[in-house]
């Protein structure tokens, strides 16, 4: 798992990279990009996947000490924060599609800036749409260990799925920590 973390951490990093790279060419276009997403839904969206971590560690607890009931549980309850986060993510990328803030023939976007601004939606649409694939990939996860706690197949002494999904729903809730302030927060009231 730690392996697979590792490559997951190399590809996310490009990505930063890349947006990085574009950020500091394009200061001012980031900056009017950015006034077009939604902060509110952005803090929202954080809050949840915090709270999903917490869930998550309970998840991971119960299952250390054996209790079923709190394990399934807390599976489930971080299961339906992540549905949230998922309904609220489409929110946006809805409210994306109404302005014409999708990249590609009917893009749209007012001022000097709108090519750049196109290409900080690519990023924005790149980085969070991996980041939902892996909430989509984590949720089905879940659902199979949801199913595999009810047919007892975990306890105190065998709960290494439950650990090793631990890991890899932190690390995706913890790439959402820096997408959040790179895409929402950072330069949004520079002068």
């Amino acid at each position: 798992m730690w392996l697979f973390l590792l490559t997951e951490i190399m590809f996310f990093g490009g990505l930063f990279t890349g947006y990085g790279v574009y950020r500091f060419m394009y200061p001012e276009a980031w900056k009017e990009a950015a006034h077009h997403l939604d902060v509110t839904l952005g803090a929202i969206n954080t809050a949840v996947l915090i709270l999903s971590s917490l869930t998550m560690a309970l998840a991971v607890h119960s299952a250390q000490l054996g209790k079923k009931k709190l394990l399934i549980i807390f599976l489930i309850t971080t299961l339906v924060l992540g549905l949230i986060f998922l309904g609220i993510k489409t929110k946006e990328y809805s409210d994306k599609f109404e302005h014409h803030l999708i990249p590609g023939t009917d893009f749209h976007f007012e001022g000097p800036w709108a090519h750049q601004a196109m290409l900080y939606y690519c990023f924005y649409f790149a980085m969070t749409g991996m980041h939902a694939l892996h909430m989509i990939i984590g949720m089905v996860t879940i659902c199979v260990l949801i199913r595999m706690a009810a047919k007892n197949k975990f306890s105190a002494a065998y709960h290494t799925h439950i650990e090793l999904f631990g890991l890899y729903w932190h690390f995706v809730d913890i790439v959402w920590i820096f997408l959040f302030p790179l895409l929402y927060l950072i330069g949004r009231h520079a002068s």
